[in-house]
Formats: C-alpha cells, sequence, structure tokens
C-alpha cells in the first residue's frame, strides 16, 4: 500500500492592491493637488525663488538648510571631522556645477524635489523632520534617509536615490576625496 504524503507549500501570491480607475485617479488627483499646494505655497512665501544663491549658479537660499543638514551626513565616515566644512563647502560646489549642467527637464525635478523637503507643510510629512532643517539632528536626517531609502513608495525611493546619487557623485568627483576609496586619481598623460 503506497503512502502519500502531502506537504503544506505555504501561499507565496502576493495580494494585488485593489485598484481601480477610479481610485487610482483619486490618488493622482491628491498628488498633483499637494504638489500644486507645495508649490503654490513655495511661490507666494517666496521660497520657490528661481534666484540663486550669490556665489550659485542654480542653488537657493532655501536649498541650503537642507543640504548643509543632508551632506555632513552622508559623508559620514569618509571625511574626518576636521575636514568637514570644507568637504560640505566643496561638495556643494560641485553640486551646483552639476546642477548647472543637468537637463532642463531634470532640474526642474531636482528643483521640486528640493522645494518639497524645503517647505514645512510638506517636510514633515514626508521626512518626519517636523522643525527647520538648521534644528536637525544627524540621527534625524540619517533617520529620514532610512524612511525614504526603505518607503513602499517608489517616488520616495527615487528621491532617496537621486539625493544619495547627486552627493556622492559631486564629492567623490573631487580629488580630496580620492585618497579615502584608493583611488590614486586619473593617469598623467
Amino acid at each position: 500500500m503506497a503512502c502519500s504524503v502531502k506537504t503544506i507549500m505555504p501561499d507565496t501570491t502576493l495580494e494585488t492592491p485593489n485598484l481601480s480607475r477610479r481610485s487610482l485617479l483619486k490618488v493622482g488627483l491628491m498628488g498633483s493637488a499637494l504638489l500644486a499646494t507645495a508649490g503654490l505655497t513655495a511661490s507666494l512665501s517666496g521660497c520657490s525663488a528661481s534666484m540663486p544663491k550669490a556665489g550659485f549658479a542654480v542653488i537657493r537660499e532655501s536649498d541650503l538648510a537642507f543640504l548643509n543638514a543632508l551632506i555632513p551626513v552622508m559623508l559620514a565616515g569618509a571625511v574626518t571631522t576636521e575636514q568637514l566644512p570644507q568637504a560640505v563647502s566643496n561638495t556643494l560646489a560641485n553640486l551646483d556645477y552639476s546642477l548647472n549642467h543637468l537637463s532642463p527637464e531634470l532640474l526642474k525635478l531636482t528643483v521640486q524635489l528640493f522645494d518639497v523637503l524645503a517647505l514645512p507643510i510638506t517636510r514633515g510629512p514626508l521626512t518626519g523632520i517636523w522643525g527647520s532643517w538648521e534644528n536637525a539632528s544627524s540621527a534625524d536626517v540619517q533617520a529620514f534617509l532610512d524612511r525614504w531609502q526603505n518607503s513602499s513608495i517608489s517616488l520616495l525611493k527615487m528621491g532617496h536615490a537621486s539625493l544619495l546619487q547627486l552627493v556622492m557623485m559631486s564629492w567623490y568627483s573631487r580629488p580630496e576625496s580620492w585618497a579615502h576609496c584608493g583611488y590614486p586619481g586619473p593617469p598623467t598623460v
């Protein structure tokens, strides 16, 4: 008599979200309304002034608070404490140069990302930083980066990847960063 062994396989199917056209349109409209409100608020409050800060081609005054909080956290471990102020300054200079050479559409998207991160109405709920960036600790900024990196919302993951790429490319394109990663520099010709 043959004995059959029945194994119980766990159910690995994923439930698809119950999205209808109507709910998809609602989400799209709410997202558009949020971005429009943020843009209008930024332009009325002067946060989204398209004028760059003196000494920069693209970076605005409203971007600097965020970037000055973000860059040291991203460079942690790659720069000594003594070198950090100069590294932040040099990274900002390279970032500004890179932004100035982006396509108009990519620059527009980056500026929108910076606007969302600068406005308190969007910054708090999206980042967990409810106060100003100047008052955010390194742990707060790291928690924001972790939150976006591990988010279930792909737009936040894309924002994290964009910020990471912008800052890292701006820092590691500088000769003073090369020694940390063992890069001897480009060959002399």
